[in-house]
């Protein structure tokens, strides 16, 4: 009988332990430290931004001084700059710009009317309310949130205040149309008006 046991293999040369490659801290932290907002805009599109938004700011101020009625509120500036800075977003579009602060100002002085006192907690209210009416109705546009505030705090008379807004918000949206022309890699705008 003969004997089939094979001889036993010989271990495999040892090898030294592989390291894993280090991160170093600097690359880690440069990791970390890097945005991840999208990239800046052209020169000439924040140049025709820039030039837009004053053009519709100083033409509110101007028409103001005109009439001897403030255009030019501090929301109305939080609006110019989703229309210059943000053009495609739905909180920039016509029905958003005018419905919101038209709704949200209806929102403040109805406020005002029902609790009847202007207090904080009052103005707290209208912002809120403010916030769900552009929401019920469509017309969600952030600044205008502010609108409501002002309403109830200054108490502005309300056929004129409306009548100015609506005046503001009609000037900055359609100086908001010349944008493409001036430089046409900048969005269309509008992308809707109703």
């Amino acid at each position: 009988m003969t004997n089939t046991t094979t001889p036993p293999t010989p271990p495999p040369p040892t090898q030294p332990p592989t390291r894993r490659p280090t991160r170093r801290p600097t690359r880690r932290l440069t990791q970390r430290l890097t945005s991840k907002a999208p990239p800046r805009p052209k020169p000439t599109t924040i140049l025709t931004n820039t030039l837009t938004a004053t053009l519709a700011l100083t033409t509110l101020a101007t028409l103001g001084t005109l009439l001897h009625q403030p255009l030019l509120i501090p929301p109305l500036a939080a609006t110019a700059a989703l229309l210059y800075g943000a053009p495609q977003l739905p909180l920039s579009q016509p029905r958003n710009v005018i419905g919101g602060q038209l709704i949200s100002a209806l929102t403040g002085y109805t406020t005002l009317t029902l609790t009847g006192t202007p207090t904080p907690y009052t103005a707290a209210l209208a912002g809120a309310l403010a916030l769900t009416t552009m929401t019920l109705t469509r017309t969600n546009h952030s600044p205008a949130a502010a609108t409501a505030i002002i309403t109830t705090t200054t108490q502005p008379p309300t056929l004129p205040f409306l009548t100015t807004l609506t005046l503001s918000t009609l000037t900055l949206t359609l100086i908001t149309t010349l944008r493409p022309k001036i430089d046409p890699t900048t969005p269309t705008y509008p992308q809707y008006w109703w």
